[in-house]
């Protein structure tokens, strides 16, 4: 039996999917993108999360550590009075997770939904994630992915799923993994197949000020997505200026790579000349 790691459940979802649902997130992603807001879902291994703006340094957590360097072994959770230290990252079994899931998921389905799993990169943990997903049949199962596993990987979830909404970030090779670190060569072969594919899904663009919102990108994006039948909509996600909120409590520092105060610019034109539904979220 597959183990996997999440680091948080969002119940009662509506953004994640059809319907009402809930979305559990995997931890680990082989991608670093500039502009990441879950900084708490990069690594695949359980870490301590401290609100360090609100420390008093009363000691205690040092009083109980009996380790040089943190092992996440919790003992210093419980012992915070002010509650500012938690663990990001519980291991569960394959098992244990679907049975969690199936708990409510009639309730979802009665609204319309099921479950989604979003990350993170929950394709960075494949086998695990195929292994719920063949736990939860009959239960409508979404993914939010940004496509970069291996193509057969991809195809083996693919078919355990109902649903998928993947992020194409930008088009050029080049810039896509400057800013994500990353090349997206397995990104496109795997929108590919969806575009080639019946099952419904949606293209997300995550819009980054400098970067991404240009009308080159759009436009070579709506010509790669032209045609596609189970394409339902494209979905512009603008960036937020809260995005690096997270940083300090895992011990980062959040420096993104371009100019975070400048306007974005959006082009749903584009995509409408392809004959493409697009909304902005």
């Amino acid at each position: 039996m597959q183990t996997g790691v999440i680091f948080d459940c969002k119940e009662f979802a509506v953004f994640d999917g059809p319907g009402m649902r809930q979305t559990y997130f995997l931890k680990g992603c082989p991608l670093r993108c500039s502009w990441c807001h879950n900084p708490e879902g990069l690594c695949r291994q359980p870490q301590m999360m401290v609100s360090r703006a609100s420390c008093t340094n009363c000691g205690r957590c040092r009083q109980v550590c009996t380790h040089e360097t943190c092992v996440v072994c919790g003992a210093c959770v419980s012992v915070c009075p002010l509650h500012l230290r938690r663990i990001s990252g519980e291991t569960v079994t394959a098992e244990e997770l679907a049975a969690r899931i199936r708990k409510n998921g009639d309730y979802y389905a009665r609204y319309g939904g099921g479950v989604t799993f979003s990350g993170g990169e929950p394709l960075m943990q494949t086998d695990f994630l195929l292994e719920v997903l063949q736990r939860l049949r009959g239960l409508h199962r979404a993914i939010e992915t940004s496509g970069y596993c291996e193509p057969a990987a991809f195809d083996m979830v693919l078919a355990e799923l109902e649903y998928v909404m993947m992020d194409i970030k930008m088009f050029d090779g080049t810039l896509h993994r400057r800013y994500t670190g990353v090349d997206n060569e397995w990104i496109l072969q795997n929108a590919r197949r969806l575009c080639e594919g019946d099952r419904p899904f949606v293209i997300r663009i995550p819009v980054i000020p400098g970067v991404n919102d240009t009308e080159d990108n759009y436009r070579k994006t709506a010509a790669f997505l032209a045609g596609a039948n189970a394409l339902l909509r494209v979905e512009f996600l603008p960036y937020h200026k809260t995005a690096g909120a997270k940083y300090s409590m895992m011990g980062m520092k959040y420096r993104p790579d371009f100019d975070s105060e400048k306007s974005i610019f959006i082009s749903q034109k584009i995509f409408e000349e392809y004959g493409i539904r697009s909304e902005v979220l």
